[in-house]
């Protein structure tokens, strides 16, 4: 289905679905879409609708107005200082699955960044398989600032800029900027604000010629295989993934379109 998503369930998001690709955007520009509970609540709705749902391939995360995300809503933070443990220990579990949520989705997951990205707004960037950023975008763990500390978005941030950066920017709370972003990992690409939007369209159309189950295999398979050391059990786990790979019927029909010199049935819309 094109068009737009079930946009009765969203007070903070805007989702459009066209030829296979959903974006979800943001929808709080009046507070540089910072989230509240609200938004957490929806933005792990709307990773499992679209997780569900066979006609999207991809889904592309951004923000309206000025900025990607200010990360958590100010008055949200206020709260939060006067509430009980058990009350914070539930809305960082509730922050922690939307993240989770969104990283662990089968399908390619695209950030689209611009203007800032800071805090929980940088954990939603690096949490996306990939991220897009405008090299006027700006990024920061700017938790210390607030005397805390950037822990539900930590594994996520560190798979991405390593623990040696994080050592450093988890303290400075200082600015990355979207070329300095690509230099240390955090983004794949920073192009100007008027290229934004095409270089995410490039990156769609390399996307769209992957078949979708493989491309769901090989984010299992890195997650499987990161930073665990090379055993036995770890090269038979692999073989195994492999051999499954080849007996299925999207292999059959790669392997046949190949050999017929024609497109692969998913790539056909």
């Amino acid at each position: 289905m094109d068009g737009k998503g079930n946009q009765a369930m969203y007070e903070t998001l805007e989702i459009e679905i066209v030829q296979g690709v959903a974006t979800v955007w943001m929808n709080r520009p009046e507070v540089h879409n910072a989230f509240n509970g609200r938004m957490i609540v929806e933005l792990t709705a709307a990773c499992c609708v679209l997780e569900q749902d066979p006609t999207v391939r991809i889904m592309v995360l951004a923000g309206r107005g000025k900025c990607f995300s200010a990360g958590a809503d100010l008055n949200s933070m206020k709260s939060a200082g006067s509430a009980s443990l058990e009350e914070n220990l539930n809305d960082a579990r509730l922050l922690a699955k939307m993240l989770r949520t969104l990283a662990e989705m089968s399908k390619p997951s695209i950030a689209r960044v611009h203007g800032a990205a800071l805090g929980g707004g940088m954990g939603l960037a690096v949490a996306c398989d990939i991220c897009i950023a405008s090299t006027e975008a700006f990024f920061a763990t700017s938790e210390v600032k607030f005397g805390i500390i950037p822990s539900t978005i930590s594994p996520y941030v560190i798979r991405a800029i390593g623990a040696r950066n994080a050592y450093r920017y988890f303290q400075t709370a200082e600015r990355i900027s979207g070329d300095r972003a690509v230099a240390i990992g955090l983004a794949h690409e920073a192009v100007t604000p008027e290229a934004l939007d095409a270089e995410v369209r490039n990156m769609i159309t390399f996307l769209l010629l992957g078949a979708p189950q493989a491309q769901a295999a090989s984010k299992a398979l890195i997650r499987a295989v990161s930073h665990q050391p090379v055993t036995d059990e770890l090269v038979e786990d692999t073989a195994r993934r492999i051999a499954h790979a080849r007996a299925t019927e999207e292999a059959k029909e790669g392997l046949a379109a190949f050999l017929e010199k024609r497109p692969p049935s998913w790539t056909q819309h």
